[in-house]
This record gives C-alpha cells, sequence and structure tokens, in this order.
C-alpha cells in the first residue's frame, strides 16, 4: 500500500495593510493573502466607492463650464495648471490634456514636466479625487515614464486641494494631439500609431473667445455649437424655453437650438448650424444670446402655456453624457 502523505503545513498568507493592496482583476486572488477573490475582499471597497458618485466633480474650480467641456466634449485641448504653494523644483509644469497616447492617466516628460490626462476611466465616483491622486504619483514618477491606473485612497485630497483657486483657467484648443510628444520623429512606434490614430479621430473644435464653456465643432453634415453653462437647471430650461416660444433661441439665420445634454451637473444647450459657419462667425451670435439669456434668467414670470410647450420639448431632447 502506498504510504500516506502527511498534510504540509500551509504557507504563510502574506500580510499587506489595506492602503498598500494594489488593484487587480476583479476575479483574482487578492492580493492581500486572505485566499479570497478581489471581487470578494479589498475590491469591494472599490466597488462601493463607485457608487457614489459626485455630481459636479469641478465644482470650487475655476473654469468649472471648461473643466466639463475638456472632460466630456473637446478632443485636443491643454491647460496649465497652477499648484497650491507652487512646484516642486525638479517639475517645471503640469498641464492638463484631454487625453494622452495609449490612454495613460499621467506622463512625466523626460525634462520633468507632467501632463495630466482628463479623459480617462476612473476608480471612484469622484472625478476630481481621482485625478489629484494621479497627480500626485506623477510629480513623484521618474522622468520618461508614464504613470499607471490606481485606486486613490477615500480620505485622499481632490483637485480643489491642490490647484490654486485664485489661478486662471486657460484652454487652448489643438487640431491634433501633437502636444503629446515633445518631437514627434523621436516617438516611439506605439505612441506614434496612436497619434495618427487620434489626429484620424478629432472632430475639428474651437474656443469660443469670452464665453466660458462655449465651443464651436464641425461635423461632416452640420457645424454645433455646445456651451456648458453653470446656471442651475431648473432656472436655465425656463430661460431657454422662454426664449424659443419667443422665436429669440436661435444664433441667426439657418440655426437652431436643438436641446441640451447634462454632464458632470452642468447642462449644455446645443445649437445646429449651417456647415458653412464657422467659429469666427458664430461669435458675435453667441454673445448676443448671452444677453437676452440673462435677461430671460432674471425673469420670475410664471411661464405661459407656449413656454411650458417649449420647455417640455427641451427637457425630452436632453442628453445625459455622464
Amino acid at each position: 500500500m502506498a504510504k500516506k502523505r502527511r498534510p504540509q503545513p500551509r504557507a504563510a498568507a502574506v500580510q499587506i495593510k489595506d492602503a498598500e493592496v494594489p488593484v487587480v482583476g476583479a476575479r483574482e486572488p487578492c492580493p492581500c493573502g486572505s485566499g479570497r477573490r478581489y471581487k470578494a475582499c479589498h475590491g469591494r471597497e472599490a466597488a462601493h466607492a463607485v457608487t457614489e458618485l459626485v455630481r459636479r466633480p469641478f465644482e470650487g474650480l475655476p473654469g468649472e463650464c471648461d473643466w466639463v467641456a475638456l472632460r466630456e466634449l473637446v478632443p485636443a485641448a491643454t491647460a496649465e495648471l497652477t499648484l497650491k504653494g507652487g512646484l516642486p523644483e525638479d517639475v517645471p509644469s503640469v498641464t492638463l490634456a484631454t487625453v494622452l497616447p495609449m490612454a495613460w492617466p499621467a506622463l512625466r516628460r523626460d525634462n520633468g514636466a507632467v501632463l495630466l490626462g482628463l479623459q480617462n476611466d476612473t476608480s471612484s465616483g469622484d472625478i476630481s479625487r481621482d485625478l489629484a491622486d494621479t497627480l500626485q504619483r506623477a510629480l513623484t514618477t521618474e522622468p520618461g515614464h508614464p504613470v499607471a491606473a490606481g485606486r486613490a485612497p477615500a480620505d485622499g485630497p481632490r483637485l480643489q486641494d491642490l490647484l490654486d483657486p485664485d489661478a486662471p483657467f486657460e484652454p487652448t484648443v489643438h487640431t491634433g494631439f501633437e502636444f503629446w510628444v515633445e518631437n514627434a520623429e523621436n516617438a516611439t512606434a506605439d505612441v506614434a500609431a496612436s497619434l495618427e490614430r487620434a489626429n484620424a479621430a478629432a472632430i475639428p473644435t474651437a474656443r469660443i473667445p469670452g464665453l466660458e464653456g462655449a465651443y464651436w465643432c464641425e461635423a461632416p453634415e452640420k457645424n454645433h455649437l455646445r456651451w456648458v453653462t453653470a446656471h442651475p437647471e431648473e432656472q436655465l430650461l425656463d430661460a431657454l424655453a422662454r426664449l424659443h416660444a419667443a422665436g429669440t433661441s436661435s444664433l441667426g439665420e439657418g440655426t437652431r437650438l436643438v436641446g441640451s445634454f447634462r454632464a458632470h451637473g452642468l447642462v449644455v444647450p446645443v445649437w445646429d448650424l449651417p456647415s458653412s459657419m464657422g467659429a469666427d462667425e458664430v461669435t458675435a451670435p453667441a454673445a448676443a444670446f448671452g444677453e437676452r439669456l440673462a435677461t430671460a434668467l432674471a425673469s420670475d414670470a410664471p411661464l405661459t402655456a407656449e413656454e411650458r410647450r417649449a420647455r417640455g420639448g427641451l427637457t425630452n431632447r436632453q442628453i445625459t453624457l455622464s
């Protein structure tokens, strides 16, 4: 008879502190050493964090409307960021970018400069906290390397804690993504391929000067103006309904207010424009509409029957992006 094998003592589980447990696939063993799958162990906390959605993650930052536009509407843009207390000595600049190659959360250039990607999936319901965590890790990443995705601690700082609230937020819209690399000729094959794909898919977009959150974009059949606003939603919809019922909601001949998006707690009215109407041509009509809107927002008179119908139509055509 074969000898019975004596049971071998189990190897001691590796003990890892909660704050040090890395993010892994939901069905993989939890790195804490518990023997359970990640989704049933430390991944459970991450899943709960996702449900705690911050409705207006960029509220309190200068240029909140432009932050939302760059997150949801603008393909290629950058904006310089100013940190409270200044930059570390080995970091010459911090730049927000709509997107980075290979969807990197952030990149530390060879010269130490930091690029922070905005249009990335986040691990919690608070985009501001996730971006702040990525930014902090980017500041200490070795130059010449991207920053990997990670899970922000629930009590970590938010962008509002890291950025100077008195510094202006001035986005620059680009025609392509060449800002990814300091010298496109020296880009790696992966980055070059990613750059080519991104440039091919980018929709021509321009920021309307003097109007926070207003962006023109070119589409195959018609152009559009999309204007992120910080007005309270109910008050804004009432004002738009007043203007629509009065026939003054357009931006000139051949233009039409077609509805709105809702993104990160803000409302984004959208106009169809003729394909011949460029960003320069829409600037003055948009500024004039802004004046009409301010007057309509100041009214507290009850909506008429026609205005209520107009409001219902606008509400039915509203789409939530986030």
